[in-house]
């Protein structure tokens, strides 16, 4: 009983989502057939061969490297620092997922910033901040990208083009954040020293762009079997130490909302298809049910994507729920979730206001 109560306590989302397709399953017997078919096999498949891959240039030592770079880079300035680390984090994202890089960079934000002098709860949501504003750039940034680009078909550049303005944008409304801290010097470690592994961080970068490039050709699944070979040959450590419950925990988002979906479209209830309206639903429906499972929900109605992924990827920030990135960060630092939400609410609220001003100025 121990053990189950453990197990619940540190898969307590999954846990949620467990108890929520029961419910539904009980609401709806159907549900049980439907299962396999409300599964997006495709987008599934992606999400665990980036991960995967995520986790094995993780180990490989290569951003760890960059954010000790980044230490001697800052000449002892706690504002370049800061800087830079939101930077990083934010390219990082881009690449390997919104996740991962807290997981990768969280602790040596903390770390550091507990060095340096530097408030670590603002250090914390800065770099939660940077991940989910970096990652919203590309369709393989964060796993409700990856959905929807799978869902709407779109090419790799067209998607990024899109979305290049906004995040320029909410990069830039992160600036004060950083420039109001005080340009105080703190002394840098230097002895800290890292290594990488090159032929694992190789092996990892090309199966990244290999499932890339397989994804735009609607092979994924050639993509992903490729991946656990290499990644079980030469990464054995990113194979095994693997969260493989996430990948069931995405498969019963897939499930639940688009049951849920289903009973609300039933019950006669639409939401709004394009333009202003949708990206403050799906941003407001992200700050309490999270964004990935806001864009499960939202899919089945066929709204525009730009709208929508605009609203999702600005629903991570500000309630600690928006994104799981969020969840990682607080719970690597140590820090408070108020804490947390002083730095990250304001800035969403900021950033849907900004976002809202702009798409109202771009449809006149």
């Amino acid at each position: 009983m121990g053990k189950l109560t453990e197990l619940v306590r540190r898969e307590w989302f999954l846990s949620l989502l467990v108890a929520l397709y029961v419910a539904l399953s009980i609401a709806d017997p159907s549900l049980i057939s439907n299962t396999p078919r409300f599964i997006d096999w495709g987008s599934l498949t992606f999400i665990t061969a980036l991960l995967l891959t995520s986790r094995a240039i993780e180990l490989s030592g290569a951003f760890e490297w960059a954010s000790l770079k980044a230490l001697k880079f800052s000449g002892g300035s706690k504002r370049r620092l800061l800087a830079l680390f939101v930077l990083i984090i934010a390219v990082s994202s881009a690449i390997i997922m919104n996740d991962t890089a807290m997981f990768v960079f969280v602790p040596i934000v903390a770390m550091t910033a507990r060095a340096a002098g530097v408030s670590v709860a603002k250090a914390t949501a800065l770099s939660a901040i940077a991940a989910n504003v970096g990652s919203s750039l590309t369709p393989i940034g964060n796993p409700q990208n990856v959905i929807i680009w799978q869902a709407y078909k779109l090419g790799f550049l067209e998607f990024v083009l899109s979305m290049v303005p906004f995040v320029a944008l909410w990069l830039a409304l992160l600036l004060p954040y950083v420039l109001i801290i005080k340009k105080k010097p703190y002394e840098a470690r230097r002895e800290l020293t890292m290594h990488v592994d090159k032929p694992l961080l190789a092996i990892s970068a090309g199966l990244l762009v290999l499932n890339v490039l397989l994804a735009e050709l609607h092979i994924q699944y050639a993509g992903l079997a490729l991946t656990l070979t290499l990644v079980f040959l030469f990464g054995r450590r990113a194979f095994f130490g693997f969260d493989w419950a996430l990948i069931l925990t995405f498969a019963l988002i897939f499930v639940d909302f688009r049951e849920l979906s289903i009973l609300l479209s039933e019950l006669g209830l639409s939401f709004p298809g394009k333009g202003v309206g949708l990206m403050l639903l799906s941003a407001g429906i992200s700050q309490v049910i999270s964004n990935v499972p806001a864009t499960v929900l939202l899919l089945p109605s066929e709204p525009e994507w730009l709208p929508l992924a605009l609203g999702v990827n600005l629903g991570g920030n500000g309630i600690i729920v928006g994104s799981l990135a969020n969840l990682i960060a607080v719970r690597i630092a140590g820090v408070s979730i108020k804490d947390f939400q002083k730095y990250s609410l304001p800035y969403f609220l900021l950033s849907t206001v900004a976002t809202t001003a702009v798409l109202f100025l771009t449809s006149s």
